[in-house]
């Protein structure tokens, strides 16, 4: 019967869903209640029977996404969490049946809960700027020499006035560093036909510089709901500024923009609180045609935030890279993060460290790390921004107005975008992941003395500051006109591994089993084999994705790093000072591109571990390792589904869930400055210091697998087998031994006043009252000399390196190393370190991580 029935409620389905595609219906939060809901029409109830059932109403279908929907409730004084969502969670964990199972109310129930595949309440919240600009300021005379600028002006008839101080399109002073733009424009490649949407704080469409490329049909306020994404607030600059450095035409007006023949479109969505709803309809507005979504946003970047893409936004971006322009997908250019000063790093923000991302850290106009870009594995390219006395040159809100100050991370994503228009008004046929490609094979190495760079198994240079290097306009673009276009996306997901019985079974319950991260840490390992390769028709690898289940009291004092079987080694989570968080890692995904095109067969480890905080411990429970790359055969490719429960441990190959899933938190607080520290455009940056500095290559790490006698000496052994620990000791000896020997020099003398008659060489230690007596326990012996226990419980691999073993020079996080030895481990310390240039990380689920917390300023609590 209910078969019979099955395309009636299909042809109901498509009728709603073509009814309710209009522009999105304005929002009143004061009234009502509003929620997600992803309908299954497949399960047998309509959506119509869905929602009458709850007492909801429909709104209007959620962007581009299929079958799922806004609904919304009259506001009632029961909150959201304990009242409706509580209700269907504790309805959907309904599994056995009672006695009257065959009643037609139970069976309806259980019809209208299996059409209902995801269920979140809406609650609007900030996305944070990664800019600064909000002042006007009168640009600066420039200095540059006028013949050369002057001369690309006169031959391709650019008049703009600011032309010249635009030192990303022409470096006088370090013509090596620039976008390398002009050579195509001699081409005629101005970016014609290709659209970029600017997700931001609105775009100042009646600007002179932006009027004529302005594209009104993609453009919308996800903010106040109007067609037009009309800059309102005092501060609302930063999407025109961005948009400028795309698409400023040429004229008399400030500059141009890198693709100054390209149009731009304006969705705001950075001028007040947005729900995922609204945010993920954003990220697909227009996307049948407009090519790039240039986002200069993301969680705070203070060094504490760990924040991620819920569930709905996932499913827009997946929506995009698989349906956007006819298939060939929507470009995500991502800032990697203004928060380095900090030691935030991109790979704890959710946005910048998905696969679908291009990443975009910043380089000054000397080519210098400017000290406000985070680093992590997954920055893809560096392009210009602000630094070392210079800014970004481009249009501001107001007709013929102009802005000498734009900078930060914010400003280098927009120029990546304007490069891939360019590329894209030559190629439009390329991919989303051609792009990446492009961007791993022509980026430029720049600064190669810096010590950050390291080789990747395929001998290409990689560094967690530059990525792959400088996007250089010109290579990119020339070597985009013969590019073969890769074959289809493949993946290999095993199942998580469980350490110990680690486990998380629902979104607020406690992670259980695991191991200690004991002094040194501990790791664990999975190995690929050709069969799983074959099995999964994966060729080679791009992205490698890591989930990790780690409870700690301290989420900052966590480093996290993956070593692949050639040995190649990603920094995947850095101490972080700020981050104090107690909610841990509760299935937070990494990334890292420093594997592409590796070959992973052979066995991978991975290595948690943590500074033996006096007062903080934690525990690795588990984690997930996951191949994303190109199909070995393309005619058996498959479409990526993305699954609901990747959080829960375990997790399997193939997730299959036919319960409600539990909803994600969302987030509410005021909005945030913009984040950029003042002086990122004078500080001069630097191209010195790594990223993460660590062991210098081959030296040795402590091991995890102690012997029983060992006790309070554990690896003292170890001691002189490395020559820095052995004369350190060394000296702690010789200072103690002159210490006593000053202290029995003065009791000599004393005893001598005291008592004449009698010899202090003839006095033996027992006849020394016991309040004088040096008292040598063994465990403060050990103390002295910083050494720990290795847990005995503990997995039988070894463990990371803490930061608290190396020394000034070169302390922090991880170089690769091909050889780990035995090292000692010091545990206790009197007082913190406050070594060198430490980084942090923060990464995935506002949230992808269930649990991480309810605030996107949330360190106090992701």
């Amino acid at each position: 019967m209910r078969l019979f029935h099955l395309p009636w409620l299909l042809v109901l389905t498509l009728f709603v869903q073509k009814s309710c595609s209009s522009l999105p219906v304005k929002r009143s939060y004061s009234t009502y209640d509003y929620f997600v809901l992803e309908h299954n029409p497949f399960a047998g109830a309509s959506l119509d029977e869905c929602t009458s059932n709850l007492g909801l109403e429909i709104v209007e279908r959620v962007g581009e996404m299929q079958n799922i929907w806004l609904v919304r409730r009259v506001k009632t004084a029961t909150s959201l969490q304990n009242g409706l969502i509580a209700s269907l969670r504790t309805r959907a964990a309904t599994r056995t049946p009672p006695f009257w199972a065959r009643s037609d109310n139970y069976q309806h129930t259980r019809r209208i809960l299996s059409s209902i595949n995801y269920f979140e309440a809406q609650i609007p919240r900030q996305r944070t700027k990664r800019d600064d600009s909000l002042i006007y300021r009168a640009p600066p005379p420039t200095d540059q020499d006028p013949n050369s600028s002057a001369a690309v002006a006169a031959h391709l008839g650019i008049s703009d006035p600011m032309f010249p101080s635009q030192w990303h399109i022409i470096n006088e002073e370090f013509p090596e560093h620039m976008m390398n733009v002009t050579g195509l424009w001699e081409m005629g490649i101005t970016g014609q036909g290709v659209i970029t949407s600017l997700v931001d704080d609105g775009l100042d469409y009646k600007s002179k510089d932006l009027a004529e490329n302005f594209d009104a049909e993609h453009s919308y306020d996800f903010n106040d709901h109007t067609d037009l994404p009309t800059p309102v607030l005092s501060d609302d600059r930063h999407g025109t500024r961005c948009a400028g450095q795309i698409g400023a035409v040429k004229n008399d007006v400030c500059g141009v923009g890198l693709a100054y023949e390209s149009k731009i479109a304006g969705v705001r969505i950075l001028s007040g609180p947005i729900t995922d709803v609204d945010e993920a309809a954003a990220l697909n507005y227009g996307f049948h045609d407009v090519s790039i979504y240039s986002c200069s946003w993301g969680p705070p970047d203070d060094g504490k935030s760990m924040e991620a893409p819920g569930y709905i936004i996932q499913k827009a971006v997946v929506n995009g890279i698989q349906n956007g322009r006819g298939g060939k997908g929507s470009v995500f250019v991502f800032a990697s993060g203004n928060g380095a000063a900090f030691g935030d790093q991109c790979n704890f923000d959710g946005y910048t460290n998905s696969i679908y991302s291009v990443t975009v850290a910043a380089v000054d106009y000397k080519g210098l790390h400017p000290y406000y870009s985070e680093a992590c594995a997954a920055n893809m390219v560096v392009a210009y921004s602000s630094g070392s006395g210079k800014s970004i040159v481009t249009t501001d809100v107001g007709e013929r107005r102009c802005s000498s100050s734009h900078g930060g991370t914010s400003a280098a994503a927009p120029n990546a975008a304007g490069v891939f228009a360019l590329a894209l008004s030559v190629r439009p046929d390329l991919s989303w992941r051609d792009i990446q490609h492009l961007c791993v094979r022509t980026a430029q190495m720049i600064n190669p003395d810096d010590p950050d760079w390291e080789q990747t198994s395929v001998g290409r240079p990689f560094s967690y500051k530059y990525g792959y290097g400088q996007l250089n306009a010109y290579p990119f673009v020339t070597a985009a006109q013969t590019w073969t276009p890769v074959k289809p996306q493949a993946w290999f997901h095993p199942s998580a591994i469980q350490i110990n019985n680690g486990s998380l079974l629902e979104e607020d319950g406690e992670m259980t089993g695991g191991i200690p991260i004991i002094p040194g840490g501990v790791t664990s390992t999975f190995t690929v084999t050709q069969e799983m390769m074959e099995q999964h028709n994966l060729e080679d690898i791009e992205h490698v994705t890591v989930r990790v289940w780690i409870s700690h009291t301290k989420r900052g004092d966590v480093e996290v790093e993956l070593i692949s079987s050639n040995g190649i080694r990603s920094v995947l989570a850095a101490p972080r000072a700020q981050d104090a968080d107690t909610t841990g890692f509760r299935g937070w995904r990494f990334m890292s591109i420093k594997h592409w095109g590796e070959n992973p067969l052979g066995e991978w480890t991975i290595r948690v571990s943590d500074q033996s905080a006096e007062g903080h411990n934690g525990t690795f429970h588990g984690w997930r390792l996951m191949f994303w790359g190109s199909t070995d055969d393309p005619s058996v490719a498959k479409t990526y589904v993305l699954p609901t429960n990747e959080y829960l441990l375990p997790s399997f190959e193939e997730p299959e869930s036919t319960d409600l899933p539990t909803p994600t938190a969302t987030k509410s607080h005021p909005k945030p400055t913009l984040g950029l520290p003042d002086d990122h455009e004078t500080a001069e940056g630097e191209a010195d210091r790594p990223a993460f500095p660590g062991n210098p290559e081959g030296s040795s790490v402590p091991s995890m697998t102690p012997t029983p006698d060992e006790g309070w000496f554990l690896d003292m052994s170890n001691l002189v087998t490395n020559s820095k620990w052995f004369f350190g000791a060394l000296s702690i000896v010789f200072l103690f031994s002159i210490g006593s020997g000053v202290f029995f020099w003065r009791r000599r003398v004393t005893r001598r006043a005291t008592y004449s008659s009698l010899a202090v060489e003839d006095v033996a230690m027992s006849a020394i009252p016991d309040a004088e007596r040096p008292r040598v326990r063994a465990k403060e012996l050990y103390d002295a000399f910083g050494e720990a226990s290795d847990d005995e419980d503990a997995d039988e691999e070894t463990g990371l390196r803490p930061r608290h073993m190396m020394d000034a020079s070169t302390s922090g996080f991880f170089d690769d190393d091909d050889e780990q030895t035995e090292e000692p481990t010091p545990s206790y310390r009197d007082e913190p370190e406050t070594t060198g240039n430490k980084r942090s990380l923060t990464a995935e689920d506002r949230s992808d991580s269930p649990g991480s917390g309810s605030s996107w300023d949330h360190a106090s609590q992701t």
